[in-house]
């Protein structure tokens, strides 16, 4: 399995600069040198892409999509993708964006559990005209607003990007057009849609039901081995460390959005007690989740 590329890295190696902040990027395809191909790579960052006079195949975990003229294209970090041009040269936007770009508003509105950027889910849609102007016109307002110096831009372009989002969802099928073809795949789908739902917590009055891989492949009536395996295969991730990475994503939402205290966020994380919840979050991030809290207070 390919390591896993970072939004910077991808920047680097089609020569494209560095994303403004680390977080988000837009870009027309025609303003940049685009390859053939892109390899088959998991990216740690979101991208939507809008397609036009597109013709190409796109492998997307265990599919193949052929695209023609215009397509809507959604990638999360979770699974490898690749993009082969068979004619033409393809125009467009493209919108990149990381984990730390999602405040809590916009992973609640439409990230976290969308079936667009979800495990087996839709991630290619076919607009019609109409709604390609849409779009387009929506991802043109995003690369006026990347320039300017307005002091709240950031808050704006997740507006925009929630737009788009919303855009997409009007078209998606209720249930997904592209049948997972192994048990592997439907297992990992499965698993993520699950872990997916027990976030955003909502209070300190609704902890997790779900805390580690035990309960998980119980939930989904597995063997733990087999649904680490599945997980592996698919994501190069175990399922141990996709419920960490969750989790401490979850606990920097919390820290940075909720007034929270920190016995309050391990509890609702499953934690038995802060000391361990502060062990885990050091260990995860590299400082205890006060200081990360501290610091965050301290920028803002």
């Amino acid at each position: 399995m390919s390591a896993r590329e970072s939004l910077t890295e991808y920047y680097q190696r089609y020569g494209r600069g560095r994303p403004v902040a680390g977080q988000v990027t837009t870009y027309r395809i025609e303003d940049v040198a685009t390859p053939v191909s892109f390899p088959h790579i998991r990216r740690d960052f979101y991208k939507i892409k809008l397609l036009n006079n597109a013709q190409g195949i796109l492998s997307y975990a265990d599919r193949q999509v052929e695209v023609q003229a215009a397509a809507l294209v959604f990638v999360n970090p979770l699974i490898p993708y690749s993009w082969e041009r068979t004619a033409g040269r393809e125009t467009g936007y493209a919108c990149l964006f990381t984990e730390e770009f999602i405040t809590q508003q916009l992973k609640t509105a439409s990230v976290a559990n969308s079936p667009l950027f979800r495990v087996g889910g839709t991630p290619v849609l076919f607009p019609p005209t109409e709604v390609v102007h849409r779009l387009g016109f929506l991802f043109e307002e995003v690369l006026t607003e990347m320039q300017s110096s307005y002091a709240h831009k950031y808050d704006l372009l997740r507006n925009y990007v929630q737009l788009i989002l919303h855009e997409a969802l009007k078209l998606a099928p209720e249930t997904p057009v592209y049948q997972l073809g192994t048990s592997a795949a439907r297992i990992s789908a499965l698993f993520l849609d699950l872990l997916d739902q027990q976030f955003p917590l909502a209070s300190p009055q609704h902890p997790v039901l779900l805390k580690n891989a035990n309960e998980f492949a119980r939930q989904l009536a597995v063997h733990t081995n087999h649904l680490n395996k599945a997980l592996k295969d698919q994501t190069g991730k175990t399922t141990s460390e996709h419920i960490a990475e969750k989790m401490v994503a979850e606990a920097k939402s919390l820290l940075r959005h909720s007034n929270w205290s920190l016995a309050e966020i391990s509890h609702c994380l499953g934690f038995e007690h802060t000391s361990n919840f502060n062990a885990f979050f050091k260990k995860q991030t590299g400082q205890p989740p006060h200081a990360y809290r501290k610091q965050l207070v301290s920028l803002s």
